[in-house]
């Protein structure tokens, strides 16, 4: 397995062309990434449902892991609109990217509604990429509190598997900077020992996003697998940088 993970979920910022453009960017980071390609860092990334095809085309032959920005709770029906987690397993797909807090706030996505979508991305093969984070800020000890409680609402009932938490305090996303190093410490290491508490959740990782980008994983530590970014990834050599530290990480462990 790897040991450490970057994430780059591109929400809605580009179009077809510039993300073809920024997706045959990564493909060529990866290739030249020893670290990526070798498996020690694992790299994915989640566009938009319509440039996931493209993007599984543009990063084939690498290593890259090609991640959906969402999944339905149903793998089949009468769901107009929504898209299966069993075609995106199909198709190639390896992750699905759920909970996030803007999915919560303008879809009013529930703690149900995400520990079902959870379900349906394990049953088919798909790791969760589960979205936690507490929506103010509050002590470290508080926000664990909050995010452990999200984790064990979304995951208690799944079926077997890997998951990734990506800790993500609402109010440090879309902010200037992180939250503190000493916040998120604080939270990642007891993600990581919440994790460990399931063995039936083999390979599972903890990251932090929220205004993440190149510096903040080499202050972080062995508190935490791996970063999920957000606009500084739109850089290719941003994205470059934080693979260099996370191989950097990877390398002590």
């Amino acid at each position: 397995m790897a040991r450490a993970v970057v994430g780059v979920s591109l929400k809605m910022y580009f179009g077809h062309r510039a993300a073809k453009e920024w997706l045959a960017d990564v493909a060529d980071i990866a290739a030249t990434s020893p670290a990526v390609a070798s498996g020690d860092v694992e790299l994915f990334v989640a566009p938009t449902f319509v440039q996931l095809l493209p993007a599984l085309e543009a990063v084939g032959g690498t290593r890259v892991v090609v991640a959906a920005q969402d999944a339905a709770t149903h793998d089949t029906g009468a769901f107009t609109g929504e898209v299966s987690p069993a075609e995106l397993a199909e198709i190639g797909v390896g992750m699905v990217e759920l909970g996030h807090a803007e999915r919560r706030r303008l879809y009013g996505e529930t703690d149900a509604v995400v520990a079902e979508k959870s379900a349906a991305a394990l049953r088919n093969g798909l790791t969760p990429v589960l979205c936690i984070g507490e929506p103010h800020r509050v002590a470290p000890e508080e926000a664990l509190a909050f995010a452990a409680e999200q984790v064990r609402a979304a995951l208690g009932g799944a079926p077997a598997g890997r998951v990734i938490l990506a800790y993500e305090p609402v109010w440090a996303i879309g902010a200037s900077e992180p939250a503190p190093v000493d916040h998120i410490r604080h939270v990642t290491a007891g993600l990581r020992r919440l994790l460990a508490e399931w063995p039936e959740r083999p390979g599972s990782a903890v990251l932090y996003g929220g205004s993440a980008g190149p510096g903040l994983l080499t202050e972080l530590g062995d508190d935490v697998d791996g970063l999920f970014l957000g606009r500084f990834a739109h850089d290719p050599a941003a994205l470059r940088a934080v693979l260099g530290e996370a191989a950097a990480l990877a390398a002590t462990r």
